[in-house]
């Protein structure tokens, strides 16, 4: 195992690193950009060490720095968490190339799952379902239409590098694949440096389902079942669900070995996710892998009892996979919301500042839930970053018990001094579509639509309420 690790990324992701690190007797260096030099994370570092200014690109993203850091403090290997560079090939190379670890899959898995119409060939070859469309990126928009047409409208237009909801756009007709196409290309460009799109059948009323993985350098790898993360605004999760209330037992324990199956024949390792498409009739369709830990991932910890960042560790430390498929249980039901200081009533609009006053709910002491979090009162949500406070994760041993649990905590959690997105969590929770199972990926746009301007009230009291 190593004997010290620098942690490449900052707030809750960092926070959750740094804690595995720490109850596993590994040292750890954490950088930090001038803009996080207070954050209450860097406490849990054994060393800290600033990089850069307030920009990602000065810090986060300042691949000399960290690698410099990692050589400079002779850490054997580097975590980078998810966002910023965990999936960056080039940053993976360059750890290879200074024999520094990279905690992720091989570069070349990394740029492979990366180019998202070369990854759904490879997995349609390692043997899982595609949504119709193109089987490569689009050569123009008179291939785009081709297409278009043998799949039939609405198609979805997205960027072979994309991520994040950029470079996506519907057509629902020939009239509107011209500007939908103009508009995924530049949007595409100037995200990513990559204009390339491919297409495929819009599935209207689609659920976003998706499988975890374990696989080591040895050939093993197997599922830990799936989560739900249907509970999205602009193509952005807010809520995680496991199992899904989705999927029949049969299909999971058929769709879960496939995956596995596919993982392992393509060489991957590590921790990794599959993510599907799941249509009106019950098909999943492949959608991309991402190659990386997940934000979502403690709603899977929570119903199987493994840790995915210590199995992380020992996949990149050489350590063979001992943990077998029939050895994975799932007991109970797990929810996970995302509280992210925004708006939800005003477009999700980012809410920086400093939180005056942060007090768990007593859910979290009692162990009925679990709290990922990397604040406390005093500290400060920049503008720079991703805008979340932390993850409140319910567990039960019901799907209707977790609910009622998760709800609960989120009335007696008080946070103050910015606005958050809990009254919306707490709307999507009371609904009765998602009480009864039966959501999809416009959940949040329908309930937002019907409340009108009601929300904006409780927007702007205190996070929590009164139970």
């Amino acid at each position: 195992m190593f004997r010290r690790i620098l942690i490449a990324n900052r707030g809750e992701v960092a926070a959750r690193v740094l804690r595995a690190c720490r109850r596993m007797g590994i040292e750890t260096v954490a950088v930090y950009s001038s803009a996080d030099r207070g954050s209450p994370h860097l406490e849990l570092a054994d060393i800290s060490v600033c990089i850069g200014g307030s920009a990602s690109k000065e810090s986060y993203l300042n691949q000399n720095a960290i690698l410099q850091t990692a050589l400079q403090y002779d850490c054997q290997a580097v975590h980078p968490g998810w966002g910023f560079l965990a999936e960056n090939a080039l940053f993976a190379r360059r750890c290879e190339q200074q024999k520094t670890t990279f905690i992720g899959p091989t570069p070349d898995l990394i740029t492979l799952m990366g180019d998202k119409a070369r990854a759904k060939e490879t997995m349609e070859k390692a043997g899982l379902p595609l949504i119709p469309g193109s089987r490569g990126v689009l050569a123009d928009l008179e291939e785009a239409r081709a297409i278009a047409q043998q799949t039939g409208f609405p198609v979805l237009l997205k960027a072979r590098a994309g991520g994040g909801g950029k470079g996506m756009r519907i057509s629902r007709s020939l009239e509107e694949l011209k500007e939908a196409y103009e508009q995924a290309h530049l949007e595409a460009e100037k995200s990513f440096g990559d204009g390339g799109l491919y297409l495929e059948r819009y599935l209207a009323r689609g659920r976003h389902i998706e499988f975890q993985i374990l696989a080591d350098a040895f050939g093993q790898a197997v599922h830990l079942g799936e989560r739900e993360c249907s509970v999205q605004r602009n193509h952005q999760k807010l809520i995680e669900e496991s199992p899904s209330p989705a999927l029949s037992p049969a299909q999971r324990e058929e769709m879960g070995t496939r995956v596995a199956r596919a993982v392992a024949e393509v060489g991957y390792r590590n921790a990794g996710t599959v993510e599907f498409l799941r249509d009106e009739q019950g098909h999943l369709y492949f959608m991309e892998m991402n190659t990386r830990l997940q934000v979502e991932h403690p709603v899977t910890e929570m119903i199987t009892g493994i840790d995915l960042v210590e199995k992380q560790l020992g996949i990149a430390a050489h350590e063979p996979l001992t943990l077998r498929q029939d050895e994975v249980r799932f007991s109970g039901h797990a929810i996970e919301c995302r509280i992210n200081a925004e708006d939800p009533f005003d477009d999700f609009r980012g809410s920086p500042g400093t939180i005056t006053r942060f007090e768990p709910p007593p859910e979290v002491e009692n162990g009925r839930c679990r709290l990922e979090t990397h604040v406390r009162a005093g500290a400060v949500i920049p503008p720079y970053y991703d805008s979340m406070i932390g993850k409140l994760i319910a567990r039960g041993e019901t799907r209707a018990e977790a609910i009622e649990i998760l709800i609960c905590a989120l009335e007696r959690f008080r946070i103050e001094g910015v606005k958050t997105t809990i009254p919306l969590h707490l709307q999507i929770l009371r609904s009765a579509r998602f009480r009864a199972g039966e959501y999809d990926t416009g959940l949040v746009a329908e309930l937002l639509a019907a409340d009108g301007g009601a929300g904006r009230e409780r927007s702007d009291n205190s996070s929590g309420g009164s139970h």
